[in-house]
């Protein structure tokens, strides 16, 4: 049980910082660019706050490729379940790029591709190039705020969220659902 040697510490300096040390360095204004006028859409007539007064009876509806997949899984027909959630007639719209992205999908979604080329439901010829049929039932959407919107993906729901007025129908535990209609019903 000895001793620790103790070394003595000569001379201790201060640590500075160098005169280049890039935290001394003042940071560069960028020139102010010219402020541009952004353009706010203009909202429609028909709303009345987050409430679609446009939305009556014929309801139209717009269906996405993956809600008529749903449908076939849970084995719910369409037309009658709108009917049966919504109270009143429906006319079912499917636009060319959702029968394009079915087709494109394969052999998987034949029976969903039989549905959706049935002549009771309206088909709408896109006048856009490209086959995504998320961005055309957007751009749809945000033109005409006549339209109910039936979808389960995710990525389309959230981007309809931020249109105000326009309702989303979903299809899960063997029924379908909607969010956002006005209580006008």
């Amino acid at each position: 049980m000895g001793v620790q040697k103790r070394t003595r510490k000569f001379a201790q300096v201060k640590r500075i910082i160098g005169q280049r040390d890039a935290r001394l360095k003042k940071p560069v204004k960028e020139p102010e660019k010219d402020k541009t006028v952004r353009e706010v859409p203009q909202a429609s007539s028909a709303l009345f706050f987050t409430k679609n007064t446009a939305l009556s009876p014929p309801y139209s509806i717009i269906v996405d490729t993956n809600f008529i997949s749903r449908s076939v899984q849970l084995k719910l027909d369409m037309l009658p379940t709108f009917m049966d959630l919504l109270y009143a007639k429906c006319n079912l719209i499917i636009t060319d790029c959702v029968i394009g992205e079915m087709e494109k999908l394969g052999p998987k979604y034949s029976i969903a591709l039989r549905i959706a080329k049935d002549p009771r439901w309206e088909r709408v010829s896109c006048s856009h190039q490209g086959l995504y049929a998320d961005d055309c039932i957007v751009d749809r959407v945000t033109k005409h705020r006549v339209y109910l919107v039936a979808t389960n993906d995710r990525d389309l729901k959230r981007r309809i969220r931020k249109i105000p007025g326009v309702p989303i129908i979903t299809a899960s535990k063997g029924k379908y659902a909607i969010e956002r209609l006005p209580d006008l019903l």
